[in-house]
């Protein structure tokens, strides 16, 4: 069974080109269910596997009051695992092809107004730490200035930083290249934090590598590590409410939308493949939308 896995495997990364955090999670749910089986029963092969297999480990996830999107991804993973067997000849049937379980309406994305905006960026400047201030801004100010993603903004190497023209190279899902533009709130704190915070901590440390985003060994930055930094930001700040980074992308989204930006424009930037992704914002910029409405609509008001 290891030899299936391994040529999953092979092929998440080779073919589909899936980032090493989405091979992961793939390969723990097909972890996951392989040791169910064991432990339920007398499990040899994948082949064996059988609906009614299919059906109790649902029954399972259910019990340990998995969150419904939980189980939708690991029989998403199982579902794509399986089809890579059979395209393979490694199994003659998938055992979760028709398995349906029923979405729930996805929740509106949470982000923030820009008074609260404003306040992050005034706690981000607070800290007891004068050089990691100008990290936690530069970072603040490029997740929110961008709308990256948070593995998108560790990622991001010096060479992908282009201050002449404004504009980033970012690797997406699936190693997908895409342009961001930046303003200049983002180029000034990057720069401040490039020549005062990241050259005299790399050097301090003799450290080499060319990650823009760094701890404070010098060491390239990880998504667990920006999460801190921004929950430290928020404890700072007069918010209450609790932060993610993909709250930022969502607010950037959100306030260019706003703003009057084409819908299509802020799936380009946000790097997209559908435009039913980006659709959900349009739920969350009513009043824009609202505003429109009673200006150009003819019988809108007496």
């Amino acid at each position: 069974m290891e030899k299936e896995v391994s040529l999953f495997k092979e092929y998440l990364v080779d073919e589909r080109q899936y980032s090493d955090e989405t091979v992961k999670a793939y390969l723990s749910d097909i972890r996951e269910f392989s040791e169910f089986m064991k432990e339920t029963g007398d499990f040899t092969s994948f082949d064996k596997v059988a609906t009614l297999d299919v059906q109790v480990f649902l029954s399972h996830l259910y019990n340990l009051n998995e969150a419904r999107t939980t189980i939708i991804r690991k029989v998403s993973s199982l579902r794509s695992f399986y089809n890579f067997m059979v395209r393979e000849d490694l199994v003659a049937d998938n055992p979760f092809e028709y398995v349906s379980i029923k979405k729930h309406e996805k929740a509106l994305p949470r982000f923030f107004y820009e008074k609260e905006m404003n306040a992050l960026f005034a706690a981000a400047k607070s800290g007891d730490n004068e050089q990691l201030n100008l990290r936690d801004s530069a970072l603040l100010e490029t997740l929110y200035g961008t709308g990256m993603r948070v593995s998108e903004c560790a990622g991001l190497t010096l060479s992908d930083v282009d201050f002449n023209v404004k504009m980033m190279l970012v690797r997406g899902k699936g190693k997908k290249e895409r342009y961001i533009p930046f303003g200049n709130y983002d180029k000034q704190a990057l720069q401040d934090y490039l020549t005062q915070t990241r050259e005299p901590l790399m050097q301090k440390y003799h450290k080499t590598h060319d990650v823009v985003f760094v701890n404070h060994y010098g060491d390239p930055i990880t998504s667990t590590g920006i999460e801190y930094i921004l929950n430290r930001i928020i404890e700072r700040s007069s918010l209450t409410a609790d932060i993610h980074p993909h709250m930022l992308r969502h607010t950037f989204a959100t306030h260019l939308l706003n703003r009057g930006a084409d819908l299509r424009t802020v799936q380009e930037l946000l790097g997209h493949s559908s435009l039913s992704t980006t659709q959900i914002y349009t739920h969350v910029t009513r009043d824009h939308l609202q505003r429109d409405y009673r200006k150009f609509f003819p019988r809108s008001t007496k």
